[in-house]
């Protein structure tokens, strides 16, 4: 599965045709580590948050959602550099689904309930690739702070 679906992702001849089901999720789950890695502290609280958000996403239980992770971290570790990588995604999933994603790579930059300016530069970096402008951006950013009871300062 794991080969298959990175050369589903980067060859230079794949096709563009949507991403679906389980790839569509790893292919996420991929951008969510690489998110909470950008600080060079991936942390058991970030690792939890990321199986939340893709069992929330569809529907899985624990260990699929960790196995999902898993194949990610894997598949993270081999992606291409962030533009590139955020490109494929961005032009493999559907439009409505780019705020989720948004909001869930929020969720994962304040996971461990610090700001960091890695991961928060990351965000903004991979928002604008999404197609995402900055003010649909930091109202995301404001309503998961305050889902997660996080302040501005």
């Amino acid at each position: 599965m794991f080969r298959n679906l990175m050369s589903r992702l980067f060859s230079d001849d794949a096709p563009s045709s949507p991403l679906q089901g389980q790839d569509a999720e790893v292919a996420l789950a991929a951008l969510l580590v690489r998110v909470a890695r950008a600080d060079d502290r991936y942390t058991k609280e970030e690792e939890v948050r990321i199986d939340r958000i893709l069992a929330r996403r569809r529907g899985l239980d624990a260990v699929e959602a960790a196995e999902r992770r898993a194949a990610a971290e894997m598949i993270e570790a081999e992606a291409p550099d962030t533009v590139r990588f955020t490109r494929l995604i961005k032009d493999r999933i559907a439009l409505e689904d780019r705020s989720a994603i948004l909001e869930a790579l929020w969720e994962v930059a304040y996971a461990d309930g610090r700001r960091s300016a890695d991961e928060e530069s990351l965000v903004r970096l991979v928002s604008g690739l999404l197609g995402i402008n900055d003010r649909d951006s930091g109202l995301i950013r404001q309503r998961v702070m305050a889902d997660l009871g996080l302040t501005e300062s």
